[in-house]
């Protein structure tokens, strides 16, 4: 596939990586020569100095024979020009552009985005999608990762395997015979900062970080086992009033049975957080003042959730929160080179807005036979959902015996209302959804799987 991605930034950075990694033609248009001078320089891209919505720079781009235009500037004015130009004059058949300002995305303006008025197929919402992501994580304080697939039938959770853990020690095999209800995969583990596909006779160590398929009804159950237990969430503090702040704070509200305090260091976004909230109190001042923290009851809460535009003072929230006594802490951090110090800072989870935004990117792109994506371990690994179509290969394989390829998982089957798990005497059978965990160099392999009318391995 040929691809034009619009901005180097560090979201259309990881864009084009993701999608050079998998063998497509990518050039990345930006007005920045320093960034395109540095993408080119990392990855096997072409690059093109110019503004991003310009005819001739799209044009130079090779926008007119492209499958994919992909426009994710800073600014969601060039972006949704952009994807109007290459439909416009270029007739470019997919196009996805990103939009941050919330004007734009209210839903009584939802005819906007339309091929008669601007020509978007896809609108990603950075703040939304982070926004979910974090809300996601609420729900499970005791895991560092979380995502669900089919439509919430099934969750992949990432959780550290503790030294009182009951799992410890154990493989996959052990823990089936230890506890034979207990409806779960292993699919993944990172140890010492390597990634890999466990096989049922591998076993898990303290400190590993494993990756686990559930039934989200078993969710407090893997919690327990992993040593991960936790209580309910009453007292939630929110560090930063921005868009994603604000997003969740009102969310929470939504859910209800919460106490939310929101801290914002600036005093008009605070003021307009106010007005926007019902229930939120929302206090003015610094995240980093130990008197701000105890009065927003940092030493109290189950949950603290910093998400200021400074990935430092997203940090320094947090270890701060945790030294007042803050039971669980979750960090907006956009710096992949801090990923290696979540651990040391005793922060619980990281919620990197490149990472979320390429994923949901990457799943519009697959859409037709990936229909939930996933990418984990700061890309390592995804998760991949596709559904079985009628001539796909995988129809009529026992869960057991599908021989896949080192690298790659089962974790479940949908089909319907019903979640089959491998060790199950079942077959895959037409219109089931399959959640594949895989390590990034076998993701084509589980491609295959879903494509119609081919051979896969």
């Amino acid at each position: 596939m040929k691809a034009v991605v619009c901005g180097a930034g560090r979201v259309g950075y990881g864009i084009a990586r993701a999608l050079a990694r998998e063998g497509n033609s990518v050039t990345v248009v930006d007005w920045s020569a320093e960034l395109i001078d540095k993408v080119t320089t990392d990855l096997d891209v072409r690059g093109v100095v110019g503004h991003g919505s310009h005819p001739d720079a799209l044009e130079r781009a090779g926008v007119s024979d492209a499958e994919l235009i992909v426009a994710v500037t800073h600014s969601d004015e060039t972006n949704m020009i952009a994807c109007q130009v290459a439909h416009s004059l270029f007739g470019t058949p997919m196009r996805i552009a990103r939009v941050r300002a919330q004007s734009y995305l209210d839903p009584r303006w939802r005819d906007l985005f339309a091929t008669g008025a601007l020509p978007i197929d896809v609108v990603i919402s950075p703040e939304l999608e982070v926004g979910r992501a974090i809300l996601q994580r609420v729900e499970t304080p005791g895991a560092f990762d979380s995502a669900l697939f089919a439509g919430g039938r099934v969750q992949l959770l990432g959780l550290k395997v503790s030294e009182e853990s009951p799992v410890a020690g154990s493989s996959l095999a052990q823990i089936r015979e230890l506890f034979p209800d207990l409806r779960l995969m292993l699919t993944g583990i990172e140890r010492e900062g390597r990634l890999f596909v466990p096989d049922e006779n591998d076993p898990l160590l303290a400190d590993d970080e494993a990756y686990v398929v559930i039934e989200p009804e078993q969710l407090h159950r893997a919690l327990d086992l992993f040593g991960r237990a936790t209580p309910n969430i009453r007292r939630v503090v929110i560090i930063g009033a921005g868009n994603i702040g604000v997003y969740v704070a009102r969310a929470l509200e939504r859910l209800g049975g919460m106490k939310v305090r929101l801290v914002e260091a600036d005093k008009k976004r605070a003021e307009a957080a106010a007005d926007q909230l019902r229930k939120t109190v929302v206090l003015h001042g610094d995240g980093l003042s130990p008197g701000l923290l105890r009065e927003a009851g940092a030493d109290r809460a189950e949950l603290v959730i910093c998400v200021t535009n400074d990935d430092k003072v997203n940090l320094m929230s947090a270890v701060m929160a945790k030294g007042e006594g803050a039971r669980h802490t979750i960090c907006l951090v956009n710096e992949q080179a801090f990923d290696t110090m979540r651990e040391s800072l005793d922060v619980d989870a990281f919620v990197d807005p490149r990472a979320t935004t390429v994923s949901t990117i990457l799943q519009h792109i697959r859409r037709g036979r990936i229909t939930g994506l996933q990418s984990i371990a700061g890309g390592k690994a995804e998760a991949l959902e596709g559904v079985a179509m009628a001539t796909s290969t995988l129809l009529g394989r026992p869960l057991d015996a599908l021989e896949l390829p080192d690298g790659i998982a089962l974790g479940a089957v949908v089909r319907g209302e019903e979640v089959l798990f491998p060790g199950a005497d079942n077959v895959i059978k037409e219109n089931d959804r399959v959640l594949f965990f895989s390590e990034k160099a076998m993701v084509s392999k589980v491609e295959q799987m879903f494509r119609v009318s081919l051979e896969y391995f």
